[in-house]
């Protein structure tokens, strides 16, 4: 008796050598699809900054708009001042901003917040970011401190809950704990005159001082 027939891959039409060569094909292009993903991304942030005047710095965050993730963070020891909770900032428009000794940024930043917080319409706190405690007291003995009050956050991870990208970072929280602006890096004149000022003005109804 004649064997039955039985259909391979090549009878099939598709030999498997060809199939293997498509797999690898397929698999090579991952990474270029990838890479023109990350870089027309890119593209498009460079294109916006050039041609709109768009400051890739105020990365727009997730956060805009909602309540603001509760805080409950310890004292920095040895500040004086008192725990940030969230009875710190409530009804209160507040700039809460966060920091660090060893962030090379925050010292060129800091100067600004101080000149900020001579707004007495403002309530400037601070999360003190991953930091040693000894580090952060002289961080503020040095360059003076314009905070109302100072939670540390050791493990960063009042950071995550707040979608922190790199420090220093800035949140603008409305009197009822709406996150108003981000500000993500240290703040310069373009940063406080088209983000800041404005988000303040809007929230207070005049021009800020």
């Amino acid at each position: 008796m004649e064997a039955p027939t039985v259909e391979t891959p090549a009878a099939a039409g598709q030999p498997p050598a060809a199939k293997r060569g498509l797999g690898r094909y397929a698999f090579a292009l991952i990474p270029l699809i990838v890479f023109g993903g990350i870089a027309g991304t890119a593209a498009k942030m460079l294109y916006d900054q050039d041609v709109h005047g768009k400051n890739i710095a105020e990365i727009p965050s997730a956060l805009l708009g909602t309540k603001a993730p509760s805080l409950n963070l310890p004292p920095l020891e040895g500040a004086n001042l008192p725990a940030l909770t969230d009875a710190a900032i409530k009804g209160k428009l507040t700039l809460v901003n966060v920091f660090a000794s060893w962030c090379i940024p925050c010292h060129e930043e800091h100067p600004i917040l101080k000149e900020l917080a001579k707004d007495s319409r403002l309530n400037i706190v601070a999360i003190n970011y991953k930091d040693k405690n000894d580090n952060a007291l002289g961080f503020l003995g040095e360059l003076g401190n314009p905070y109302k009050a100072i939670g540390i956050d050791p493990k960063g991870q009042s950071a995550i809950d707040w979608g922190v990208y790199g420090i220093p970072e800035s949140y603008l929280v409305g009197p009822d704990g709406t996150i108003l602006y981000k500000r993500v890096g240290p703040f310069d004149d373009v940063s406080l005159n088209e983000g800041l000022f404005p988000a303040m003005e809007k929230a207070l109804g005049k021009p800020a001082s």
